[in-house]
């Protein structure tokens, strides 16, 4: 097997959501925050209280890309990271 090289593709990489700033208006990004993660509104404002602040680990790129979208649709900013 000397010199032979395999390429290894994954499916399943894993995707984070990370909030990196709150915007404008941290009640609206507390909600969409509560609504996307089954927080409650408490502890959703509580992670967004140290930033950057992971929401979502683990999860599908189409989960991750609507947390995303609606996030700044109130003007916050968020990404996405692969581990």
């Amino acid at each position: 097997m000397e010199g032979e090289y395999f390429a290894l593709v994954c499916d399943g990489v894993p995707i984070l959501v990370v909030l990196t700033d709150t915007g404008p208006n941290l009640l609206e990004a507390v909600k969409v925050v509560s609504r996307h993660t089954g927080l409650s509104l408490w502890h959703s404002k509580l992670l967004l209280g140290d930033l950057p602040a992971t929401l979502l680990d683990d999860v599908t790129g189409d989960r991750a890309e609507r947390l995303i979208t609606d996030l700044r649709t109130v003007g916050a900013a968020a990404e996405i990271r692969y581990r």
